[in-house]
């Protein structure tokens, strides 16, 4: 059950083209249409802002007692393994009245995994023909 005191920070790798950013602020705006109890934000690890730990920061500052993050990556490689902990090391010293709490990465979820397969089926469907 979320509270008003949960937040929720997807975190995305960044690109330095700012169209890359489209389908995560898709998620984002969904999320905050499905969950709007939960204070949500968005997060990039490089060439993009905000980075994890200014996110975190604003999740803070709005009062958040408790904020999971889940890494909107496909698979859980060294940015997810190596990086990100030490990002949230950070929030943790920052902010000691957060529980922070890293979650799988998304695209390791069953429910993603079966949707991605789905869309690969259907996308022959929908190709133009020539």
């Amino acid at each position: 059950m979320s509270t008003a005191n949960d937040g929720l920070l997807l975190f995305a790798h960044g690109a330095r083209d700012p169209n890359w950013a489209l389908p995560f602020e898709a998620v984002l705006r969904r999320v905050r249409e499905q969950a709007p109890g939960i204070t949500v934000t968005l997060s990039f690890l490089e060439f993009m802002a905000p980075t994890l730990v200014d996110a975190g920061a604003t999740l803070a500052d709005a009062g958040c007692r408790r904020v999971d993050i889940v890494p909107l990556f496909l698979g859980t490689g060294g940015h997810v393994r190596k990086d990100l902990p030490l990002l949230i090391d950070t929030l943790r010293q920052t902010h000691p009245q957060v529980t922070w709490t890293l979650q799988p990465s998304i695209g390791e979820a069953p429910g993603v995994i079966e949707a991605m397969a789905t869309a690969a089926l259907r996308l022959p469907e929908s190709a133009p023909t020539p």
